[in-house]
């Protein structure tokens, strides 16, 4: 770390919070203006450049690895209001109604994402060495794989995975980047277009589609919104409700779990598994802001920025997990983390291309479906909107936004089973 060299010190303390604050602030959105200005930025997306950017100030030392701004406020306060801002787009009847084929690929996708976990576990359990550390790392892929940073974001906290979330996150990330190049690509195949229809792509090689390939994938999909005063007090008000009606509730289910000398058998493994996911605050976080979202449909579309507001808090999460990471050190001294990543994208791969092929869906709804799992919704939406596949924009938004209600269900029955 070069500065720590030069004054014993990174250049910003981390005792001075508005010093760190503006640097997060201002480096969150230099990366939401590359998105939207420059297609390679786009394709990268803004939450990697933003992870990116940290990674690369904390490991010059420009920064601080850790500090309150990150533990107590980041973590602590804005990561859960975030959560229920992102899920208020989350009506099930919609999605269901909406979705088609899509929703089924992307269900069969989700599956695939959990036998990839306990594959990738079994399979890496003996030489990780961490047995426990392993199945907390499962758990928050789990999530991710199926939801998004959202879900990934819960786990981490849920579990209490401290330094394996770095590790993890760069993991992850580097997959992900990857993966989308490869569905890409796929599109491009003969091999998939030999096995697959493929509408869509047809209609955009014939000049016939209506979409706008000219603006970056993430413009299009962040367009200038009607926002007001109200509506800012009303989802910032709205969030803080859900958050704290949700440690109510986990209050009361998390003393169940049963101590470190209780006796073994199924009545304990029961009130084990009752009291750590009925006692997470993220289960019920989801858990209510899905019932709000699909009972409250009118209230909800008053609520005008949630999305906004929640995936700006959710860029704020990306680049403090950004600080601790690093990418050698991951090669390095966790590269077995790169392994259970890969081998959870590609049995997710494989069961969603098998399933659209055994059902005779098209190419695009596994391709789309796939990104909605690995990447989350508006990867997924601007996956479509890059491409030109205008039809399939709303249906990869509503999946994705699914994956965040099933991804944080999933990974806590995933992390449970294997004794995270």
């Amino acid at each position: 770390m070069l500065f720590e060299m030069w004054l014993g010190h990174p250049l910003i303390e981390a005792d001075n919070v508005w010093g760190l604050l503006g640097v997060m602030c201002v480096s969150v959105a230099l990366a939401i203006g590359l998105e939207q200005k420059y297609q390679w930025a786009s394709r990268v997306s803004g939450s990697i450049i933003a992870l990116i950017l940290a990674m690369l100030m904390a490991n010059v030392g420009i920064i601080p690895t850790q500090c309150p701004l990150y533990d107590d406020v980041v973590w602590g306060y804005v990561v859960p209001m975030g959560i229920p801002l992102l899920l208020l787009q989350c009506d099930i009847r919609r999605i269901w109604k909406e979705a088609g084929r899509m929703l089924t690929i992307f269900l069969i996708g989700a599956v695939g994402t959990v036998a990839g976990a306990f594959l990738a576990y079994y399979l890496l359990r003996a030489p990780f060495g961490d047995a426990q550390g392993l199945a907390k790392v499962a758990a928050m892929m789990t999530g991710s794989y199926i939801g998004g940073s959202v879900n990934f974001t819960a786990l981490a906290n849920a579990f209490h995975a401290g330094g394996l979330t770095a590790s993890a996150t760069v993991a992850d990330n580097l997959l992900m980047a990857c993966y989308f190049f490869v569905l890409i690509a796929f599109a491009g195949m003969r091999f998939f277009r030999r096995q697959f229809r493929h509408p869509h792509i047809d209609e955009v090689e014939s000049g016939a589609s209506g979409g706008d390939t000219a603006a970056t994938q993430a413009a299009a999909f962040w367009s200038r919104k009607d926002i007001s005063l109200r509506d800012i007090a009303s989802n910032v008000a709205y969030a803080i409700l859900v958050v704290w009606g949700a440690n109510l509730i986990a209050g009361v289910f998390s003393p169940l779990t049963p101590g470190a000398d209780a006796a073994p058998g199924a009545a304990t493994v029961l009130m084990n598994f009752v009291g750590r996911f009925l006692g997470s605050q993220y289960v019920w976080i989801t858990t209510i802001s899905v019932i709000v979202a699909s009972c409250f449909t009118r209230q909800v579309e008053q609520m005008h920025g949630s999305q906004e507001i929640g995936t700006y808090l959710i860029y704020l999460f990306l680049f403090v997990i950004g600080v601790p990471a690093n990418i050698y050190t991951v090669v390095t001294e966790a590269p077995l983390l790169l392994v259970l990543t890969f081998l959870m994208v590609v049995v997710n791969m494989v069961f969603c291309f098998v399933g659209a092929r055994l059902l005779h869906f098209d190419l695009e709804d596994a391709i789309i479906a796939s990104n909605a799992n690995i990447g989350g919704p508006t990867t997924a939406a601007g996956m479509a909107i890059a491409q030109g596949w205008s039809r399939l924009v709303g249906p990869a938004m509503l999946v994705g936004t699914l994956g965040y209600v099933l991804g944080t269900y999933a990974g806590t029955m995933v992390g449970i089973a294997l004794g995270a």
